[in-house]
C-alpha cells in the first residue's frame, strides 16, 4: 500500500460513527413519525400536539447541551474546541423564516427529514430535495443583495 492510502482509509474508517450516528437519527425519525406528511398536516391545522412536543423536546435538549457545553467545555469527537458565536438578530430570519414554514406546510417535509422520507420509500420527496438544493443556491447567489 502506498503512504498517500493510508491516510485516507483512515478517513473512511473514522467516518463510520457519522454514518451510524445519522442512520440512528434517521430511525428515530421515523419511529417518532416525524416524517409522516399526515403528522406534519396536523400540526399545521393545530389538531394534534405530536409534532409541538417533539419540537419542543429537541428545544430543551439543545438548550442544556449548549449550557453543558459551554461550562465544561465539551471538545468534539475530534477534540476540537466548541466555539458557539452570539448572533445578532436580523430582520431577514423573520421572512425567511415564513418562507421556510410555508415551504414546510406545502411539501409536509423540511430538510432534516428529507433523507429519512427518501430512504423510506417517499420518493417524491426528492423534488423537496431539490427544490431545497436549488433555493439554498438562489439564496447564495443573492445573499450580498438581501437585507441585513
Amino acid at each position: 500500500m502506498e503512504q498517500n492510502e493510508e491516510p485516507a482509509k483512515n478517513m473512511i474508517y473514522s467516518n463510520w460513527k457519522y454514518l451510524f450516528a445519522g442512520l440512528l437519527f434517521g430511525i428515530l425519525l421515523i419511529k417518532g413519525e416525524v416524517i409522516s406528511w399526515f403528522r406534519i398536516q396536523e400540526m399545521f391545522r393545530f389538531q394534534s400536539f405530536h409534532m409541538y412536543g417533539i419540537i419542543g423536546s429537541a428545544i430543551i435538549t439543545g438548550m442544556i447541551s449548549i449550557l453543558l457545553i459551554k461550562k465544561f467545555r465539551i471538545k468534539t469527537i475530534d477534540k476540537n474546541e466548541i466555539v458557539i458565536l452570539p448572533k445578532k438578530f436580523q430582520k431577514g430570519n423573520i421572512y425567511g423564516g415564513l418562507l421556510f414554514g410555508f415551504g414546510w406546510a406545502i411539501t409536509g417535509a423540511c430538510p432534516g427529514p428529507l433523507f429519512a422520507q427518501i430512504g423510506s420509500g417517499a420518493t417524491v420527496v426528492i423534488i423537496t430535495l431539490l427544490s431545497a438544493i436549488a433555493g439554498t443556491w438562489v439564496y447564495g447567489f443573492f445573499k450580498e443583495k438581501l437585507p441585513h
